[in-house]
């Protein structure tokens, strides 16, 4: 993997988390064969690996990805039990 690729889109994507989920994941889809998301959505060289491919989509802006709005924590509240 390149390291420039791999910094410019942690860059891109503010989480390296998410960054490795969204290139982990393309990685499959190009790996899987078969349907029209096997196949790589920008030029590259034959050379070039899956993980740079990925990396490289996400780059040039055509992988998307949305991150959700962060919830507050509700304690939940305890039941009052009936005394018999």
């Amino acid at each position: 993997m390149n390291a420039d690729l791999c910094k410019r889109a942690n860059e891109k994507v503010g989480n390296p988390n998410v960054l490795i989920n969204l290139v982990s994941r393309r990685v499959r889809q190009l790996n899987s064969g078969g349907g029209g998301l096997s196949r790589p959505l920008v030029n590259v060289p034959a050379s070039m690996g899956l993980a740079d491919i990925a990396l490289t989509e996400i780059l040039e802006d055509k992988i998307g990805w949305e991150l959700p709005e962060l919830a507050p924590a509700v304690r939940p509240v305890a039941k009052k039990r009936k005394k018999h």
